[in-house]
């Protein structure tokens, strides 16, 4: 047989210990006191030259997407568990209904009946566009503009159209209040830049069409020429749009405005009737924030400028559009074809059951999350994330002391905000209530409007309260995780504290290259390009001295500029925006450079770090961090991201920071020879 890889060529820097044996390791397969899969590991790939397809190539090379996604991988592994265990979840819920018969009110109901009336498909289909036509019959009466303004209102109140977003959250110059705060909106497309690019244009006249066949299928007159009236107007709504990049700007978007200021600046759109007709309290003009101040004045003006007709196109195509995914299996089809097939590149319409299970998370995800949380998250997770978190937050502590471009009056206000960080680990401690939602099990659009009503009270009953610091924004069982800068917190879901990111007793080592990178990006969020401009206690604020700001800067312009260059195998022919990307960027470098230091900190430098399997320590975190990353996406789908998406590549998260390490290096003897080398001058090192 061909010798695949020569061992010796593995290491050529005396002193680093060269034991990797790749065809050993791939034997082994999974390793669950290591916490380690080497069943994925490509042998023909040095990990010098590319740890990310050396860890994981044999799957990508070997592996199908399942037709029903974009994407997979290691998230998506942890999320199809998730989804089955949920499903069991509900539909034990529907057979404990079935068996009652009583009426009760409980989540376990609820949860239920939701289920049931997104899975009775028989009267779906007899339905067809029945449940909205009212609403369609409504708009094509609209006489004037006047009338068409107040109906948009009144559908935005019912959730099935709008011209904005609003949502409240912790005022980010004071976060002991909350703000309302309202941004840009009203588009088909996933971003502004779909509507002006060239590469685009395909699929610009995919959606024509597409909208053209919703409207047909709705029984809209002269369909074909409404739809390209609509791509029209959305064409000059997008124009006032402000780009993904801008948008990121933390200072730039925070414009608090009065009524009186906002009516001023939009003298066509009566601020007061609309808060009337969609049920939205006045209260919210107390506190608001506008995120675009200049795409409200745009859409003021073509509110004004564009004929009646077209704008009414555009409120039964976004009616549609809305609630297509509800609709008979004609809708949701058309529906599909686009939004997954030509957009994302998915062949096939996720099954049923995983939509229904996807409905009812998004509307009672917590009641699922109290029930999810006693059935599979163990306690002992809980406490081994809460050392791995106190060491992580100690190697950031000792890492910003050791910096030498940063001033001693800006360590002491980061060493501030470390202090006052909050973990929130598994699951919240105060369940939401959801007493006040109401469904039934045999009508899914109302269930549908009941539940947009429902968050909307939920979200206005904040307003005039004291912040509510144990809300949770992601449910127990996703498989993901965030940091909050207005609370200044850091959250992990239960679903995630799982292999490959976390084995319970396994060696630290994998534990730390996976979940502790985890925990390090997110901590490191409250230090990236945006999360660095909020202070200790979650305002916005600048607490840095100048010339630690500037030298900030200027390493993460080397990050932008390091990202900007790659191209991500599956779409050569585009290019990572490192813009958009840097927040993400600096949380990744940041994440593994402190989740190691803090491996040395929990290994006693390294010295309780013994050779297992053949492998260092280090190396087993390195390649704890590169498992995580296993995944793979529809061409389509890459493309689609690269635009709007402010996470690079798998590929280039797991292999572009260790380029910036030094420890990288040495743990596995990278010189000058190999690909994932880097001078050390232009490594960048921020935390």
């Amino acid at each position: 047989m061909d010798d695949f890889l020569d061992k010796n060529s593995l290491n050529e820097n005396p002193g680093v210990e060269n034991s990797i044996d790749p065809i050993f390791l791939k034997n082994k397969g999974f390793v669950p006191e290591l916490g380690l899969d080497f069943a994925h590991i490509n042998p023909k790939v040095r990990p010098q030259d590319d740890l990310f397809r050396f860890m994981n190539g044999d799957w990508l090379d070997n592996s199908e997407i399942p037709q029903d996604r974009a994407s997979d991988g290691a998230f998506y592994k942890l999320y199809e568990d998730a989804e089955k265990q949920v499903r069991k979840i509900i539909e034990d819920r529907v057979q404990s209904n079935e068996n009652q018969n009583d009426s009760r009110e409980s989540n376990d109901q609820k949860i239920g009946n939701l289920y049931q009336s997104f899975m009775d498909e028989e009267k779906i289909e007899k339905l067809g566009i029945s449940p909205i036509s009212p609403f369609i019959e409504k708009a094509l009466s609209l006489k004037d503009k006047k009338e068409f303004f107040e109906y948009a209102s009144y559908l935005d109140g019912q959730g099935l159209a709008g011209f904005f977003y609003l949502f409240i959250n912790t005022d980010d110059l004071d976060s002991s209040k909350y703000a309302v705060f309202i941004g840009q909106s009203g588009l088909s497309l996933p971003d502004e830049a779909f509507y002006r690019e060239e590469a685009y244009d395909e699929i610009r006249k995919a959606l024509t069409a597409h909208i053209g066949k919703m409207l047909e299928l709705a029984g809209i007159n002269n369909a074909a020429e409404k739809a390209i009236a609509i791509l029209d107007l959305e064409t000059k709504i997008a124009s006032h749009h402000w780009d993904q990049v801008k948008s990121r700007e933390a200072d730039l978007i925070y414009n608090k405005m009065s009524l009186e200021q906002i009516q001023e600046a939009t003298p066509n759109f009566d601020w007061s009737q609309w808060a009337k007709l969609s049920q939205t309290p006045m209260a919210i003009f107390e506190d608001l924030v506008v995120h675009q101040p200049s795409y409200f004045v745009g859409l003021d003006s073509l509110l004004q400028s564009e004929p009646l007709e077209n704008w009414i196109s555009w409120l039964i195509w976004h009616l549609i559009h809305e609630t297509a995914p509800f609709l008979s299996s004609v809708f949701v089809e058309e529906n599909f074809n686009f939004y997954g097939r030509t957009l994302s590149g998915t062949p096939q319409l996720r099954p049923r059951w995983k939509r229904g299970v996807g409905l009812v998370e998004s509307i009672m995800g917590e009641a699922i999350g109290e029930i999810y949380v006693k059935e599979h998250f163990p306690p002992q997770a809980k406490e081994q994330m809460q050392r791995l978190v106190k060491n992580l937050l100690q190697a950031y502590r000792e890492s910003i002391a050791e910096l030498d471009w940063m001033s001693d009056a800006t360590k002491q206000r980061a060493f501030a905000k470390l202090e006052t960080f909050m973990p929130k680990i598994g699951y919240p401690d105060k369940w939401r209530d959801y007493s006040k939602l109401q469904v039934s099990p045999d009508d899914l659009i109302a269930n549908i409007m009941a539940a947009n009503a429902f968050g909307k009270d939920y979200e206005f009953s904040k307003l005039g309260k004291e912040v509510d610091r144990s809300i949770w924004f992601m449910t127990p069982q996703t498989v993901n995780a965030y940091y909050n800068p207005g609370l200044n917190e850091i959250v992990f879901p239960a679903a995630i504290l799982q292999p490959p990111f976390f084995t319970i007793g396994a060696d630290e080592a994998a534990n730390y290259g996976g979940i502790g990178a985890v925990i390090g990006h997110e901590i490191g969020h409250g230090f990236d390009d945006q999360g660095s401009k909020y202070d200790e206690k979650g305002n916005l604020e600048n607490w840095w001295q100048e010339e630690d700001r500037r030298q900030f800067e200027e390493r993460t312009k080397e990050l932008i500029s390091q990202y900007s260059t790659l191209s991500p195998a599956l779409a050569p022919e585009v290019k990572v925006n490192g813009e958009l990307t840097i927040g993400e960027n600096i949380g990744d470098l940041g994440g593994i450079t402190i989740a190691y230091r803090a491996y040395q900190i929990a290994t006693n430098n390294g010295k309780d770090a013994p050779i297992k399997a053949g492998l260092t320590g280090a190396q087993r975190f390195f390649f704890g961090w590169a498992q995580v990353w296993r995944g793979k996406n529809r061409p389509e789908e890459v493309k689609r991201r690269i635009a709007i998406d402010p996470h690079s590549p798998e590929e280039f998260r797991c292999n572009q920071v260790l380029k910036n390490l030094d420890s990288f290096m040495e743990s596995f003897g990278v010189n000058e020879s190999d690909q994932l080398y880097l001078v050390k001058e232009k490594r960048v090192k921020i935390w």
